[in-house]
């Protein structure tokens, strides 16, 4: 039998410590959180990724009272950055939320599990680490990749 840990980095900022250009980008997916449709969870989560070219991408969390019909804030985010910019490798996605009470988390939330992996599909295709900012009112989590968030992942690599 053998035993190791699993070991994934983080790093914990707060926003005037992060470059404009992350700044940016952080605020960016707040502000998708007032473009969410959350009417059943009252649970509002906006997500932007950087591509290549410096293009951002916002996403929101769009419910829909046929669960599980809606979406997740970073696969809206990822699908319509691919769809429009096919050609245009992700660097970065950061992800904030907002609670039933309409105020900014304190702490970071990280994705689920389904936006985790679909995410990772996006990173496989850029060939590089796509760096994570998970955004709370307080402090801003930063992981080198999306698979550091999912380091036992169904992939190739």
């Amino acid at each position: 039998m053998r035993t190791f840990d699993i070991v994934t980095p983080l790093k914990a900022v707060k926003f005037d410590e992060l470059s404009i250009q992350e700044q940016n980008l952080v605020e960016i997916a707040r502000d998708a959180t007032y473009r969410s449709y959350a009417p059943y969870s009252h649970f509002r989560v906006g997500a932007a990724i950087l591509l290549e070219n410096g293009e951002i991408v916002p996403g929101s969390n769009q419910e829909n009272v046929a669960f599980p019909s809606g979406t997740c804030a970073e696969r809206t985010a990822c699908f319509f950055a691919h769809s429009q910019y096919p050609d245009q490798a992700f660097k970065a996605i950061a992800i904030a939320a907002r609670g039933v009470d309409e105020l900014p988390l304190a702490s970071p939330i990280a994705p689920c599990g389904a936006c985790r992996q679909s995410l990772l599909e996006y990173e496989m295709l850029a060939g590089h680490d796509v760096k994570v900012l998970l955004v709370g009112r307080d402090e801003i989590f930063i992981l080198p990749s999306v698979k550091s968030l999912l380091p036992l992942a169904f992939t190739e690599f």
